[in-house]
């Protein structure tokens, strides 16, 4: 992917995020961005999408065997968790001051079809 047109995201690492779509689904609870690879336009999310690793005896690890750790999932699959709203939100992003902030965005200020 070209610098370019590098796309920007809504998520960041540290952010709290519930799985919308796939083995871990979840929408009741939220969990941690552990990392954000964009290139690829995938997250890694702790405690989701869990594989095993099997390992040889190296330098490092003596014992080798099987280590488990979190694989990336696609960053459609996640949503930005709202605490006010208990629940999975869409994002907006606003400038104030100079700045850009993201707001939640409300059932009220989603428009469409009601």
């Amino acid at each position: 992917m070209k610098a370019r047109f590098k796309p920007k995201y809504n998520i960041r690492k540290g952010d709290n995020v519930v799985v919308i779509a796939g083995d871990d689904k979840d929408l009741a609870k939220p969990r941690i961005v552990k990392e954000v690879l964009v290139d690829e336009a995938k997250v890694i999310v702790e405690g989701v999408n869990i594989i095993s690793r099997h390992t040889k005896p190296s330098a490092q690890n003596t014992r080798g065997g099987i280590v488990k750790k979190e694989a990336p999932i696609h960053i459609s699959n996640v949503m930005l968790w709202d605490a006010a709203q208990k629940a999975g939100a869409r994002v907006t992003r606003v400038r104030k001051d100079g700045k850009t902030e993201r707001v939640f965005k409300t059932k009220k200020t989603q428009g469409g079809k009601k």
